[in-house]
């Protein structure tokens, strides 16, 4: 028995550690630990980037996401806090596309797709709930192709239908939008929306949808529609549009002459958005008669007074009337007076007196003149327009530059060119004033270059350097200083180390010749690693004579 604190080595181990087969038995292992070593180190040095896939995406589409990615045998990963699937760099668009194959991800919105798996026997009430959800759901869908808008909930209430018209009840949508970070919907936009909602939904008015922003800001709400000053936001972007394109105008002919960063135009526009009527009618003097136009005549006349003859017959009364004696060229009221008179005359004696009454009426035209008037919408009364131009920069004889104010004969052609240039109507009450001021050059503060270690994209690029620079220098260091000596400690022939019968070292070579060994021929020198090596013995022979004892007893029983 081994005495308490001996180490007992067991005689066969010993003797295959020591033999040539067990030596390269050993090496062998070593050899393949460390390239196996190395091989690792190479694999970490080429651990692929990864890039975001999917984010924003539910539970459900995660879960059919990743299932897809093992399926297809692809590497992913979780970013931090698990809001997207990360997978390698130069796989991304590949995995996206082959996703989308399969419909991944496909939302949280549900549309008539909820109609293709219908069961036999559900109830009207549960066709009618599953209908109203994939209206719903494609509404949502819809809204959500909108750039600003990241998703979109669709919330409808459906009354049910009556046969009595004062019972019917108008349907009406709630719709919540969750926008895109740092976007906002313009009122067209969301007028755009409330329109496509209303559109889809029978009976559905513009005025019953409501639209909500993530923040909880009312977008639909048709009293925001006017501003303060009662115009809406289409006619404050129509006076907006004018000015600009007014100041546009004259900045660019007048900055030909003093240069585009030397003047600077500001228009005040006034228009009218009133829609007006204006209806006239205008009466001339009264003409001449002969001027006139005659619209109708009314002549009426009447007699009074018996027709039938009277007196004694005799022969005057059977006697043709006598010649006249008138003139032909008498006027026509002198002659119907002759003749009266000889009528009057002739049947004085045998008819009665008789009374005739006549009444003419002329009605003229009236002249008169109407006048319709209908005034425009967006009509311009009056524009106001200031304009600043910087002092020319001349060169005195000693080559030095300095500002120096217009002249008035280039203020005055200025100020024409401006007058031209934007219309000016001095009827309309139109105003310019031109101010030649030298302009306060604000020095823009230096920003400091970024040095070249603190920008991002050379800080990536180094830690992939560094990340190849430290795999190659851990495969060198492995490769000289364990894996090169294996090697050579592996080729080397195997001697064995024995005592021969006078107590002298010897070696038996691989072909079985002994060699012997001397003292202070194989003495290495003072320094080398068996000399060390040789020291540490004698210094563990003096502190611990009892283990070296045990040492030299088991190599003695071994070589028996």
């Amino acid at each position: 028995m081994a005495a308490e604190g001996e180490i007992v080595a067991t005689p066969g181990f010993a003797n295959f550690a020591t033999s040539s087969i067990g030596r390269k038995l050993f090496l062998m292992v070593g050899i393949a630990a460390v390239i196996a070593v190395m091989a690792g180190v190479w694999m970490w040095s080429q651990k692929p980037d990864y890039r975001v896939l999917f984010s924003n995406f539910s539970d459900k589409d995660g879960g059919s996401i990743v299932a897809a990615l093992e399926q297809m045998n692809v590497q992913y990963k979780y970013a931090e806090g698990g809001g997207a699937i990360l997978v390698p760099a130069d796989q991304v668009h590949d995995l996206r596309l082959k996703l989308a194959s399969q419909g991944l991800p496909k939302g949280g919105n549900v549309g008539f797709e909820l109609m293709e798996n219908q069961k036999l026997g559900t109830s009207q009430f549960l066709e009618q709930v599953n209908f109203q959800r994939a209206i719903e759901g494609e509404l949502a869908q819809t809204i959500e192709a909108v750039n600003a808008v990241q998703s979109a909930r669709v919330h409808l209430a459906l009354p049910k239908a009556s046969v009595f018209v004062r019972d019917q009840q108008k349907p009406t949508a709630s719709i919540l939008l969750n926008l895109q970070p740092g976007r906002a919907l313009d009122v067209g936009q969301v007028s755009a929306i409330v329109h496509l909602v209303a559109s889809s939904v029978p009976d559905l008015t513009p005025s019953n949808v409501t639209i909500v922003d993530q923040n909880g800001n009312l977008l639909s709400d048709s009293s925001t529609k006017l501003s303060t000053n009662g115009m809406d936001p289409n006619q404050l972007k129509y006076v907006q549009a004018l000015q600009d394109d007014v100041a546009k105008r004259i900045e660019s002919i007048v900055a030909p002459i003093v240069g585009a960063a030397n003047v600077h135009a500001e228009v005040t526009a006034d228009v009218d958005f009133s829609h007006s009527e204006q209806a006239a009618e205008s009466y001339k003097p009264n003409q001449t008669p002969d001027s006139a136009t005659v619209r109708s005549t009314q002549t009426s006349e009447s007699s009074n007074g018996s027709g039938n003859a009277s007196g004694i017959p005799g022969a005057a009364t059977n006697q043709p009337p006598a010649p006249a004696t008138a003139p032909i060229t008498a006027p026509p009221s002198a002659i119907a007076a002759a003749a009266a008179a000889a009528n009057t005359a002739a049947s004085s004696s045998t008819a009665a007196p008789a009374t005739t009454q006549k009444d003419a009426t002329i009605n003229y035209e009236v002249d008169k003149t109407i006048r319709y008037v209908q005034q425009p919408m967006g009509g311009l009364k009056r524009l106001s327009v200031a304009v600043v131009v910087n002092y020319k920069q001349t060169t005195d004889k000693a080559g030095k530059v300095k500002n120096v104010p217009l002249t008035s004969a280039e203020q005055a052609q200025i100020s024409d060119l401006v007058k031209e240039a934007m219309g000016y109507s001095q009827a309309r009450g139109d105003t310019l004033n031109i101010v030649n001021s030298q302009f306060l050059v604000n020095k823009e503060e230096a920003i400091p270059e970024t040095p070249i270690w603190k920008q991002p994209d050379n800080i990536n690029m180094a830690k992939e350097m560094g990340k190849y620079l430290l795999a190659f220098i851990a495969i060198l260091y492995l490769y000289k200083k364990v894996l090169k000596p294996l090697i050579e400690k592996f080729n080397e022939p195997a001697r064995r180390h024995h005592t021969n019968a006078q107590g002298e070292d010897m070696e038996d070579d691989e072909d079985g010749s002994e060699v012997h060994l001397s003292s202070a021929a194989h003495t290495p020198p003072p320094g080398s690693s068996y000399q060390s090596h040789l020291e540490n013995a004698k210094q563990m022979a003096k502190e611990n004579p009892k283990v070296v004892a045990s040492v030299v007893k088991v190599w003695v029983n071994g070589n028996e």
